[in-house]
């Protein structure tokens, strides 16, 4: 199996977390060495704060782990585009690659990912590959969103 996917399916398996806990579908990982280091979910509500995105969780679990806020060695993968928060979080820890399932069109920054590694004047370039297990991670979105609509009624 290739690499990404494999990685990718231990995202979408915090996202399944996410998701039973009544949180929207969203799960990571981080990547050190070829092996898992830390892996969250949204915990959005469970938290009660709307920062508590999984990449931010992951962000922060990682630069625990390795000592160190710098976290250019390490891949991201994510089960949705990254919204611009956790945009801002990538760029400040220096992530080498961020790999994501599914396109967010609502507030996805992958536009800003490109604006951003083509500008010349930056040092830390980010390698970012969309569309692995796209269909997977959509799925699941669109189950919690149809489950979430059905309860309102």
């Amino acid at each position: 199996m290739d690499q990404n996917k494999f990685y990718m399916l231990q995202a979408l398996k915090q996202a399944e977390i996410a998701f039973s806990e009544d949180e929207v579908p969203i799960g990571a990982v981080i990547v050190y060495n070829n092996r898992i280091i830390v892996k969250a979910h949204n915990q959005v509500e469970t938290l009660k704060d709307a920062t508590a995105h999984a990449e931010m969780l992951v962000i922060t679990q990682a630069e625990a782990f390795l000592n160190d806020w710098r976290l250019n060695e390490c891949t991201l993968y994510v089960t949705l585009e990254p919204c611009i928060m956790c945009f801002g979080a990538i760029l400040l820890s220096r992530l080498k690659k961020v790999v994501y399932a599914a396109k967010d069109n609502k507030i996805g920054s992958h536009d800003y990912f490109i604006n951003y590694c083509e500008n010349k004047n930056i040092s830390n370039n980010i390698e970012i590959e969309g569309g692995v297990l796209e269909e997977l991670s959509t799925d699941l979105l669109k189950k919690f969103f149809i489950n979430k609509r059905k309860e309102k009624v």
